[in-house]
């Protein structure tokens, strides 16, 4: 997933809407960046698809069957070319909100462009957010997990250490985020760069000693095997699927590096490295079934073995830092859009944006990945539990492109249909493989993607009624300046900024301060912040300034659901707008409210609970909005809900 979340997009030249960026940065270095960021998921999986999914046929490492190996060979290779080549290279990528990508940016472009369904959209955005927790909480576990393994060909002695080296690896890269994965990124490329070429290069001696893999290109052979298999060919199918577990990210990362830079890179580089190294596996399986055990590992020299473990383990860990920076991504991006509350949120790098560390989410991820390791002990049991949140976003995905292609491009619903049908046809094949394996450990992504789910929409739902509840409350704006203006009262010099979600009334921390204080400033200002529709602001459109009276002004800032709210800098671009903003003199009230349970709710009393805990643990709106706290003022009321 992307990290790119721009504080104010069109404020620095370093993220002006990216286009800024792609120009003056080389293409070459997009694509090898592309490689390390976009491209570790999908590129790590060789390590365990292909055994998984020939085990999965009932293959032993006494008797191996060629026609299987051809068969799965086949799904795999063609679910590379129609899963991601066709739906994600070739046609989602033109898909792009603003120039970004990723569920919710495609949510908020077919929300936009259907309006009256907007409520189905927003739960398909819900339901793909969720599923994406659960593959950032399997990815890291699984890959590392796998890679560390291949330790185990060395000697057998090493077996009891697997477990402890992954739980060592995997708090170590989640106790590193904090510090920024700035500098580390520029190594990503190159470092995965080399591991394709790796994995590439040693596939040819096994293809060489047996060509007949290469009848695997042949998708016949894909749907004899299907045919021919019945129920163990759809659970096969599900194994399958691994290798293409990472496609999301091709779009997700739109936005940081660009649709051709993606697009060359897969076509040049990744998938030919790929195919050849699934054609290797099957070819060394072919020549001696024993290799079954571990066929990704078993296709290099011995001496060569360590330095590939630890070549894999590099891999790993570059794939999951992706997933997991993505999963600080999305999650900035959900509390733009309403979905969660607010976290705290720190920027590790001045020089890059897109640069996040959320410390709750880190923790959470690193408790929950934990926890899978040590449930789970090894890869094989792991990857039941994979597959499930992939391609339950997967479906989602094309839903949500179908509406896009038929309102925003302005395609014949029948020709969208046609279009899209296929690839959803095909991604609902692979979700009922992998439904099968709900009781082998499929039940984890469901159970994860469910609790975030829940989350996401009693946030949601909480909300809506608070803000019902407190506007009934709330007395018009203009009402309070008309009696203010027959009944003034004592003026102080300076400036107030009273923050609030519905500029056409007063705001109640206004209401108090008045009632408590009985003063007024010379400068009041009703500052409402808005998020856009799609990704960035430009600087021209992030103020809008309103005088209301001599006492009162309206302003409103508008910020894209990938930016993070830097108030008090957006307000010195108010400067031009007629407003002289001065942080020294001026004062923001907040209002923090205390929320207890109402006898009578629009939610069950359970969930009111739940709304009021998340409450209380959202981010204070002085850190998430960037504002001195030497120059807040907070007044307290107390609301039922």
């Amino acid at each position: 997933m992307t990290s790119d979340n721009a504080i104010s997009a069109a404020e620095t030249p370093a993220a002006n809407g990216h286009g800024e960026v792609h120009s003056t940065a080389g293409f070459a270095g997009l694509m090898i960046g592309s490689i390390g960021v976009v491209y570790g998921d999908i590129g790590t999986s060789p390590l365990y698809a292909f055994r998984e999914a020939i085990l999965a046929t009932g293959a032993t490492a006494s008797a191996v069957n060629a026609a299987a190996v051809l068969g799965v060979l086949s799904l795999i290779l063609w679910a590379l070319i129609v899963v991601v080549t066709l739906k994600y290279v070739i046609i989602l990528l033109r898909a792009d909100n603003n120039g970004e990508g990723g569920t919710l940016a495609l949510m908020a472009l077919a929300q936009k462009a259907l309006s009256s369904s907007a409520g189905i959209i927003v739960f398909l955005g819900i339901v793909s957010g969720a599923l994406f927790y659960g593959d950032a909480v399997i990815t890291p576990a699984l890959s590392v997990l796998s890679a560390i393994e291949g330790m185990k060909l060395a000697t057998a002695a090493f077996d009891p250490y697997v477990v402890p080296i992954t739980v060592a690896i995997l708090v170590a890269l989640f106790a590193v985020q904090s510090r920024g994965t700035a500098r580390v990124a520029a190594f990503f490329g190159p470092i995965m760069a080399i591991w394709f070429v790796v994995i590439a290069v040693a596939a040819l001696p096994p293809i060489a000693r047996h060509p007949e893999v290469l009848f695997a290109l042949n998708p016949l052979y894909a749907v004899e095997f299907l045919l021919s298999h019945g129920m163990i060919g759809l659970v096969t199918l599900g194994a399958v699927f691994l290798a293409v577990t990472g496609a999301e990210a091709l779009y997700a990362d739109l936005g940081h590096f660009g649709k051709l830079p993606i697009q060359t890179a897969w076509l040049a580089i990744v998938l030919p490295s790929l195919a050849l190294n699934y054609l290797g596996q099957g070819a060394l399986v072919i020549g001696d079934a024993a290799t079954i055990e571990n066929p990704f590992f078993l296709m290099y020299p011995d001496w060569s073995l360590v330095p590939m473990v630890l070549l894999a383990t590099v891999a790993t860990v570059i794939a999951s830092q992706a997933v997991i920076t993505g999963a600080y991504s999305l999650t900035r991006q959900a509390i733009q859009l309403g979905l969660l509350p607010r976290f705290e949120i720190h920027h590790t790098s001045e020089a890059h944006a897109g640069q996040i560390f959320i410390p709750r989410v880190n923790f959470l991820l690193l408790v929950a990945v934990l926890m899978l390791v040590i449930l789970f002990r090894s890869s094989s049991a792991l990857a039941s539990a994979y597959g499930i949140s992939v391609t339950g976003t997967m479906v989602v995905t094309a839903m949500m492109g179908f509406v896009v292609i038929w309102k925003v491009w302005k395609w014949q619903p029948l020709a969208a249909a046609a279009l899209i049908a296929p690839f959803l046809l095909l991604d609902l094949t692979f979700l009922s493989a992998n439904l099968l394996k709900v009781f082998e450990g499929g039940w984890v992504p469901l159970l994860l993607g469910g609790l975030v789910m829940l989350l996401m929409y009693t946030w949601r739902r909480g909300s809506k009624l608070l803000y019902d509840k407190t506007h009934k409350q709330e007395f018009p704006l203009l009402d309070l300046i008309g009696m203010l203006s027959k009944k003034p009262p004592l003026l102080v010099p300076g400036t107030a900024v009273f923050l609030t979600s519905n500029p056409e009334f007063a705001p109640t921390a206004l209401m108090h301060s008045l009632k408590h204080y009985k003063v007024l400033h010379q400068k009041n200002v009703i500052l409402t912040v808005e998020t856009a529709s799609t990704p960035r602001v430009d600087v021209s459109e992030r103020v809008k300034f309103e005088e209301v009276s001599e006492l009162f002004a309206r302003v409103t800032l508008k910020f894209g659901f990938m930016e993070s709210p830097n108030v008090p800098k957006a307000l010195g671009v108010a400067r031009k707008v007629g407003w002289q903003f001065d942080i020294m003199s001026t004062s923001f009230f907040l209002s923090r409210r205390l929320l207890k349970p109402a006898v009578h709710s629009g939610m069950p009393r359970w969930q009111d609970i739940l709304f009021i805990k998340l409450s209380r643990s959202a981010n204070d709106a002085t850190n998430y909005f960037q504002i001195p706290t030497g120059r807040v003022v907070e007044v307290g009321t107390q609301v039922t809900i």
